[in-house]
């Protein structure tokens, strides 16, 4: 048996792990897509390291497009085995890879109307029509279940808390009379989260692939959130009578910025200005989690006795139309606009930052990790001059950020994470969906536990499973 490590790598995008056992059969873990790799991105994302006709099966840890974005590619290209996965996830999935689709294929589109002589076509890596076959291969495998995929094969999820639906990943593989434990963590959420529960306790396993985006990190209080919204609003809109652009993850971001915003009105400091929410993925996305009040915390589940709609308050409009997302950046009066992608890669943020980024007036809000290459890691980083659509726009707004918005553990919650786990057993901790000197960082602390076998897998690099 062994395992193969081609995304997540180094980088914390990409996510995709086969294991391949000694009779032949493939187990892929997620499937996602590069975001924000800069000029590469699109390399990596047309290039597997695989076959997709020789997988078996792919197991789906959640629905956040670097997890599940190339899932419908590697359909197109011939992958026809199940795709298991929470009930959540795939209502998310589902959703966020139409509108991945979409989304490529309307940027393909505008980039291809404005080609410069000698620049090549851009197309979208898949259709909708690919989406529908996807959806149609998954299959819902429940929380806590011990499902036999075949056998000699189980598979068990439990809750990550991540995000609506999110798992980790516990196979049970049999081979020649011997059984071999391996937990994918997915990615991890935070103990004491917003709005969903603390990550399950796991059983002991002998391989672990564990993420460590924020391993050398420590979040701020989640407390002070709603404060730091209401001083940046009332700040850009009411003092500077700017607009502030929120870049945000349809999927838990928004959720986690209505709910707080939410709070504000409840507590009565909610500036009054209007509130857009201009994705109408996101707008789905908030309607599936209503959906799902059992993933609520104690603390949602309190408030919603005195609020039946945590992501309502006055002012919030949901955008759905290409027109009424334009007329935003036509209307000059002071407002707040929530939109994806959280990256601010792709999606309809990317033309409201291009149309608002060389204004003093306006503030450009970060609220959760970026990667460095992104348009908002390079806006987080402080770059003067960024360029958006092959064009070169000056940075006059004001960059601000909400590092403690995180849907991701940093490296208490990661720690606390494995601390049912006796390292002695562990016989390889693999750390993926990291960048490298974080995962270094993260190596030394996991090795101060116990865990005496850690690995930084490098991009495509195999190891054998003993």
């Amino acid at each position: 048996m062994n395992i193969a490590f081609h995304g997540a790598a180094r980088t914390v995008t990409g996510s995709k792990h086969l294991i391949t056992l000694k009779n032949g059969t493939r187990i892929l873990l997620d499937c996602g897509l590069f975001q924000g790799m800069g000029h590469v991105t699109d390399k990596l994302n047309d290039y597997f390291g695989f076959d997709p006709k020789k997988i078996t099966y792919l197991i789906l840890s959640h629905a956040h497009i670097d997890h599940c974005g190339l899932l419908p590619k590697l359909v197109a290209e011939g992958f026809e085995g199940q795709i298991f996965c929470t009930s959540a996830t795939m209502d998310l999935a589902r959703i966020l890879m139409m509108d991945s689709a979409k989304i490529q294929m309307q940027d393909a589109e505008y980039a291809n109307r404005n080609l410069r002589e000698g620049e090549e076509m851009e197309e979208a890596l898949y259709t909708e029509e690919d989406v529908t076959k996807t959806v149609g291969q998954m299959k819902i495998v429940e929380y806590e279940e011990d499902f036999k995929i075949e056998e000699g094969i189980l598979l068990k999820f439990t809750d990550a808390g991540h995000i609506l639906g999110s798992a980790a990943v516990h196979l049970s593989i049999t081979e020649d009379g011997k059984t071999t434990r391996i937990t994918f963590s997915g990615d991890v959420g935070r103990y004491g989260d917003l709005l969903l529960k603390s990550p399950q306790k796991f059983d002991q396993a002998d391989y672990i692939l564990m993420e460590s985006t924020y391993g050398d990190s420590l979040h701020k209080n989640l407390d002070p959130i709603e404060d730091m919204l209401f001083e940046v609003i009332n700040n850009t809109c009411k003092i500077k009578k700017g607009k502030v652009i929120i870049p945000a993850f349809a999927v838990g971001r928004t959720q986690e910025l209505l709910y707080a915003l939410n709070g504000l009105e409840l507590k009565g400091k909610l500036p009054d200005v209007p509130f857009y929410v201009d994705s109408p993925l996101s707008s789905k996305a908030t309607q599936i989690l209503k959906n799902h009040p059992e993933v609520y915390n104690n603390g949602v589940k309190e408030i919603l006795k005195v609020d039946h709609d945590i992501f309502g308050f006055k002012g919030l409009r949901f955008v759905e139309s290409v027109e009424e997302s334009k007329a935003l950046n036509a209307d000059p009066r002071p407002c707040v606009i929530i939109s994806a992608s959280g990256m601010a890669e792709a999606g309809r943020v990317k033309h409201h930052i291009r149309n608002n980024i060389s204004n003093q007036k306006n503030t450009i809000l970060m609220v959760g990790y970026c990667e460095p290459n992104s348009l908002g890691g390079r806006l987080i980083a402080g770059d003067k001059v960024v360029e958006i659509f092959r064009d070169e726009y000056e940075v006059k707004a004001e960059v601000q950020s909400i590092k403690s918005m995180s849907a991701h553990g940093d490296y208490e919650d990661l720690l606390h994470f494995l601390s049912g786990q006796d390292p002695a057993q562990v016989k390889q901790l693999f750390l993926v969906h990291g960048e490298y000197e974080v995962q270094q960082s993260f190596a030394t602390k996991l090795k101060d536990k116990g865990f005496k076998h850690v690995a930084i897998p490098e991009y495509h690099q195999v190891y054998d499973l003993e």
